[in-house]
């Protein structure tokens, strides 16, 4: 697929959800002008490509889009980058609902989810002391991955099995992640997974009692009772394992700086809801739900 091919797939997707938005009473973006030079449709679908190509910095987006994507979107070059930076943070409504929408489409009928969460440092670790931004939001917790305290938050994510990031929530990284576990949750009648670190029984038993199936292995693994079932909860939880490996390397989401909470969980909403169309994407196209590589750019 080539960039021009990408970049109209994702721009009719989201025009297109928009104006199914725009059915709703209610108006989703109460920020920023009513008018720019650029539709929101469009600003949209440049953030969204350009978090897919690793351009996650708005610079970065509005410098590589006016150089070669000029014939796409010639209003761009009327446009101030701050102009954009904040038209597309103050879609961070209209990002969640397009997310919300597209979840839904692509995992309706699938009563198998998935949850785990993935850090999100703010700072380097020897700033965290005296550091003014996201003081009283963010706090300290444990990054098993590189096996070291980070001061931040954690990504906490729900997926169906197939990889489709179905609800997503960012909380300060000492927030356990069964405490972030009722909110994000599943419907009644569906069936979730998580790791050791959900092994929770009274709260497994809270969501049976709503309904909810939730299996997890045992605490600890030395002395899991039933190595076979752990295994095979542990094959089918792997897929969310490539999620987060997509977020943190294509989509640089353990790197997602920002001057305030507010701007931090919108850049998270954006990179979820790139992902999201993508997935969306590779549907269309015949691929399996998380095969990116497929809708990489022709030369």
């Amino acid at each position: 697929m080539s960039r021009q091919d990408l970049l109209l797939w994702v721009f009719c997707l989201i025009d297109d959800e928009l104006q199914a938005l725009n059915l709703t009473p209610r108006r989703l973006r109460t920020r920023g002008p009513a008018a720019t030079a650029l539709t929101d449709a469009e600003v949209i679908t440049i953030a969204l490509v350009g978090e897919f190509w690793g351009l996650d910095a708005d610079r970065a987006i509005v410098r590589h889009f006016r150089d070669y994507h000029a014939a796409e979107f010639p209003a761009l070059a009327r446009v101030h980058r701050t102009t954009f930076a904040r038209q597309a943070a103050n879609l961070w409504a209209v990002q969640q609902a397009l997310h919300r929408r597209l979840a839904d489409r692509l995992t309706a009928g699938r009563p198998l989810w998935l949850i785990d969460s993935f850090p999100l440092p703010v700072c380097q670790f020897a700033r965290a002391t005296f550091r003014e931004r996201f003081a009283g939001q963010a706090d300290y917790g444990y990054d098993h991955c590189v096996k070291r305290t980070m001061y931040g938050f954690r990504v906490h994510l729900r997926t169906d099995a197939a990889g489709v990031i179905q609800a997503f929530e960012v909380a300060p990284a000492r927030a356990s992640d069964k405490a972030l576990l009722p909110e994000l949750a599943g419907r009644p009648g569906t069936v979730g997974i998580g790791d050791r670190g959900y092994y929770a029984p009274d709260l497994a038993a809270e969501l049976a009692a709503a309904g909810v199936r939730f299996l997890t292995p045992y605490l600890h693994k030395s002395k899991e009772p039933d190595p076979k079932r752990a295994a095979a909860l542990a094959a089918i939880r792997y897929r969310l394992e490539t999620v987060n490996g997509q977020l943190a390397d294509r989509y640089h989401a353990k790197r997602t700086w920002a001057r305030d909470l507010w701007h931090l969980q919108s850049r998270v909403t954006r990179k979820v809801l790139s992902h999201t169309a993508m997935a969306w994407l590779t549907r269309q196209h015949g691929h399996h739900t998380l095969s990116f590589d497929n809708l990489q750019m022709a030369a």
